[in-house]
This record gives C-alpha cells, structure tokens and sequence, in this order.
C-alpha cells in the first residue's frame, strides 16, 4: 500500500527514525543497515513495507529497493518475523544476507542474535531456489567454491588435522579469495594450522 516515503527528517534514532511528510510523522522502523545509509541533512526518501496486524500497524523503512526485498523474503519464511528479519539486516548488509542464502552458509546465517540451527536452516531451505532466481546468481561458481572448499577440508582431514579446526580455517581463506584454488586453499591453511 505505501511503497515509499519522502519528506522532513524530523527524528532519528538507532532503529527508527520520524519522517514528516506534509505535516503528518510517520514512524519507519529501520534496520542498523539503513541507519548508516541516512544521508546527512533533513530530507529523507526511504522505501517502505506496512506490515498489518490484528493490533497494530507498522511501517518499516529501508535505504534500498534491494534491502526491502530481502526483508520481505526473509518475513515470507515460517519462524522469521519482521523483528528477526530486522536483527538479521542489522547483522549483515543486504549482500551478505543474500550470499549466505545462496551459497547455503548455515554458520553465517547461525551468527545472528536470536538465529538458531533450525531456523538458519529453514531460511536457507526456504530462500536459496528464490534468492538464485531473483538475484540472477551464478549457481555454478557457488558450487565451485564449495566443491574446492570441500576437497581441501578432506585434504587436510587426511593429513590429520581435526574438521572443525580446519574448517575455521578454510573459511577465512575463502572467504578472502573466493576464486582460490584447491591447491592455493591447502597451502593457505596450512600456513595457519
């Protein structure tokens, strides 16, 4: 019903802020993302969700179309509500909520406040055909990098050092060479071992 809202930035807080658009204030809630988009100055346009309840109301605002999609397709799982979906764009950006999805990284989606197992795993089985289909993301280099993720953690498994250890590990090499090799990962992780 109400997609977007412009006007005076008259209050601004941490996780709302008050936007008067020709003399009527309109409370958005915000995620910790949004928040640190708010340009400097007192004009504001913000992309809005109006959430309809039995006993309130509530609009939620948002820097981008993209950070609003994602918040509508995290809500559209059973378990996730608007304020979990909040915490998680206040966690991660947009693109890292979106990434974790695809690339079906539990841990990532896990390290949110108030994210259990069954829930990162439900956000995952629920959003990833959608997020690849929506986002237009290449399936095939996800499963690359996993495929070399994978072959370099029973790699260095056979050498004998403990999953879960070089699983630490191998995250961070990957994490900072997305494109590595399976050679480059061993050899990186081994130097951190």
């Amino acid at each position: 019903m109400i997609t977007h809202i412009q006007g005076k930035l008259v209050e601004k807080n941490l996780t709302d802020v008050v936007i008067d658009c020709n003399g009527v204030g309109y409370l958005l809630n915000i995620s910790l993302h949004t928040y640190s988009q708010i340009p400097e100055g007192d004009y504001l346009k913000l992309y809005t969700y109006l959430q309809v309840k039995e006993d309130s109301h509530s609009l939620f605002g948002f820097s981008s179309i993209a950070e609003r999609e994602i918040f509508k397709l995290l809500i559209s799982v059973s378990g996730v509500g608007p304020s979990i979906a909040r915490t998680m764009l206040s966690s991660l950006t947009p693109k890292q909520v979106r990434e974790g999805i695809a690339l079906g990284d539990a841990a990532l989606i896990q390290s949110i406040k108030g994210i259990g197992a069954k829930t990162a795993a439900r956000v995952i089985l629920d959003l990833k055909d959608k997020v690849l289909k929506v986002y237009d993301l290449d399936e095939l280099s996800t499963i690359k990098n996993n495929t070399n993720k994978d072959e370099a953690l029973s790699a260095l498994e056979v050498l004998g050092f403990a999953r879960k250890q070089a699983e630490r590990v191998v995250d961070k090499v990957v994490a900072s060479q997305p494109d590595a090799s399976v050679e480059v990962i061993i050899k990186q992780a081994l130097k951190n071992l």
